[in-house]
C-alpha cells in the first residue's frame, strides 16, 4: 500500500495558519512512508472560487516546501459525482426533497422546542412519484440527501483519538447536492478519495460527524475507507483563534522575516508533548513524524513562540542558504559574525549598516577624552590578530577603566550601539580606517 494524504482547500481565500497546520501534517506523514501528497482543490463553490486564490494556495505551498505530487479540482470531476448520486439513489441511499430554506429552518425550531435534535424528519421519503412530478411540473427542483443507515453505531479507530464512535440516528441526513445542481463537500470527497486511492485522512475534530457520515457513504459505495485521525482545532494564546491569529497566512509571515521551514518544525510538534526544535529541512521532520504524538487537546498557535523559533534557526542557516538574501559586500565570514545576533535573516541588512556606515553615536562627555586615548592606542597598534582584546588590555593599563565602563563607551563609538556582536569579531569587519575614523569624532 503507498501511502496516501490530501490537503483539500477550497480556493475561497489563501491558506491560514489553521490551512497550514493540517497540509502539515499530511505531507508528513505522506513523505514519511515514501507516499504521495496529493492537492485538491475543492472548487465546487463557483460563485467565491477563482483562479487567483488557487495559484496564491499553490505558492503558499511552494512557499513552505509542501509541494504535492499530484492536483486534482473537484470542478473537473463533476460526472464522477453524478455517476455516485445515481448508484446512490438507485440502491435507495440517496433521495430528493423539495424544502425550502425556510421551510427547514421551521423544521429545525419545532424539533428543538420539543428537545429533539434537529436532525431533518424525512419527509420527502413519503413523497410519491406523482408527489415529484407535480413540485418538479410547478417548477421546484429538488436538492438530493444521502439517506443515513441508523442500525447501530458508526465506529473506527482514531489514530489521534482512539476507538471512536458515533449514533447516525442524532445526525440529519446531509444535502449532498443544491437545488441549483452545484455539489456540497461529502460525496464529492468520499468519491475523489475513492478514485485517487487515498489512504490516510488527516484533519480537524470539526469533521468528527463528517467522518461518521463519510464512512457510510464509503460502505454504500462499496468501497474501503481510508485510516481516519482527527486532531484538536489551533486556539491562540489566549485559549481561542482569534481572526488576527487564524487569519495570518503566508504573506503576513513572511513580512515578519519568517522562516517557511520555521513555520512547519512549529506547526509538527504543537500538540504534543515533544519539544519545539529547530531543524533544517522537511527530511528531519518527517523522519520524526508521529501522528500518535498529538494529544486529544486544542494546540496553542504562539506568534511570540514562532519568532523565538525563527531566530534558532536563523543562527543554523549557513552562508550558501542565504547569500542571494544578504546586503551586497556581505560575505560568509560576516555572516557568521552576525548571524548569532538576528532573529530574520532580514535583519542582516541593518547590521551590515553599522559595518559599512557612516552611524550615528552618541557621546557622553566624560568619556570623550577617554575615547581620545582609545584612537591613539589603536593607531599604534598593529592590525592583526585580536586587535580588540589588544585595545581594551592598553585602555585598561592607561586609564584605569573596567567593566561596562571601559567597553561600552567603545562599542557605542565604534557601532552607535549598546549591544550587538562580539567586537573582536566585528572589529575587522569595520576595518581600521573607518574605526579610527569613528574614534576621532
Amino acid at each position: 500500500m503507498t501511502v496516501t494524504t490530501r490537503f483539500a482547500p477550497s480556493p475561497t481565500g489563501r491558506l491560514h495558519v489553521g490551512n497550514i497546520f493540517t497540509a502539515v501534517h499530511n505531507y508528513l506523514l505522506a513523505k514519511k512512508a515514501g507516499g504521495r501528497f496529493i492537492l485538491r482543490l475543492d472548487d465546487t463553490d463557483r460563485a467565491r472560487s477563482t483562479e487567483a486564490f488557487a495559484q496564491g494556495i499553490r505558492d503558499d505551498l511552494a512557499w513552505l516546501g509542501l509541494v504535492p505530487d499530484a492536483e486534482v479540482r473537484q470542478s473537473d470531476r463533476v460526472a464522477a459525482y453524478d455517476a455516485a448520486l445515481e448508484r446512490l439513489h438507485a440502491m435507495g441511499r440517496a433521495y430528493r426533497c423539495y424544502e425550502s430554506p425556510e421551510e427547514l429552518d421551521i423544521k429545525r425550531k419545532v424539533q428543538l422546542s420539543r428537545g429533539l435534535p434537529p436532525a431533518y424528519d424525512r419527509a420527502a421519503l413519503k413523497l410519491s412519484d406523482a408527489d415529484h412530478a407535480r413540485l418538479e411540473g410547478e417548477g421546484i427542483r429538488p436538492h438530493w440527501r444521502f439517506r443515513l443507515d441508523h442500525d447501530g453505531h458508526v465506529e473506527w479507530d482514531d489514530l489521534i483519538r482512539g476507538p471512536s464512535h458515533i449514533d447516525p440516528a442524532s445526525l440529519s441526513d446531509p444535502v449532498v447536492r443544491r437545488a441549483d445542481g452545484g455539489y456540497l463537500y461529502m460525496l464529492p470527497s468520499v468519491v475523489d478519495d475513492i478514485d485517487l486511492g487515498i489512504t490516510h485522512v488527516v484533519r480537524g475534530e470539526d469533521h468528527v460527524a463528517n467522518s461518521a457520515i463519510q464512512l457510510q457513504m464509503f460502505e454504500a459505495l462499496g468501497c474501503a475507507p481510508p485510516r481516519l485521525a482527527h486532531f484538536g482545532l489551533l486556539t491562540s494564546v489566549d485559549g481561542e483563534l482569534s481572526k488576527r491569529v487564524g487569519s495570518a497566512g503566508t504573506e503576513a509571515l513572511k513580512e515578519l522575516g519568517i522562516e517557511p521551514i520555521a513555520v512547519v518544525a512549529m506547526l509538527a510538534r504543537l500538540g504534543t508533548a515533544d519539544a519545539i526544535e529547530p531543524v533544517a529541512d522537511l527530511a528531519t521532520l518527517a523522519e520524526r513524524h508521529d501522528l500518535g504524538r498529538l494529544g486529544n487537546t486544542h494546540p496553542r498557535f504562539d506568534p511570540a513562540e514562532l519568532r523565538h523559533l525563527n531566530a534558532r534557526i536563523v543562527h543554523q542557516l549557513p552562508f550558501e542558504a542565504v547569500r542571494d538574501r544578504l546586503p551586497a559586500g556581505m560575505d560568509g565570514t560576516a555572516w557568521e559574525v552576525i548571524r548569532p545576533n538576528l532573529t530574520t535573516v532580514a535583519e542582516a541588512a541593518d547590521w551590515w549598516s553599522v559595518v559599512e556606515g557612516p552611524i550615528a553615536a552618541e557621546i557622553a562627555p566624560e568619556d570623550e577624552s577617554y575615547l581620545a586615548e582609545a584612537h591613539a592606542g589603536l593607531a599604534e597598534l598593529p592590525w592583526h590578530g585580536d586587535v580588540w582584546h589588544a585595545l581594551v588590555e592598553a585602555l585598561k593599563a592607561r586609564t584605569g577603566r573596567k567593566g561596562k565602563a571601559l567597553f561600552q563607551p567603545l562599542r557605542r563609538a565604534l557601532t552607535g550601539r549598546d549591544h550587538g556582536p562580539e567586537m573582536a569579531a566585528l572589529l575587522p569587519l569595520i576595518g581600521r580606517e573607518r574605526a579610527l575614523a569613528r574614534l576621532a569624532r
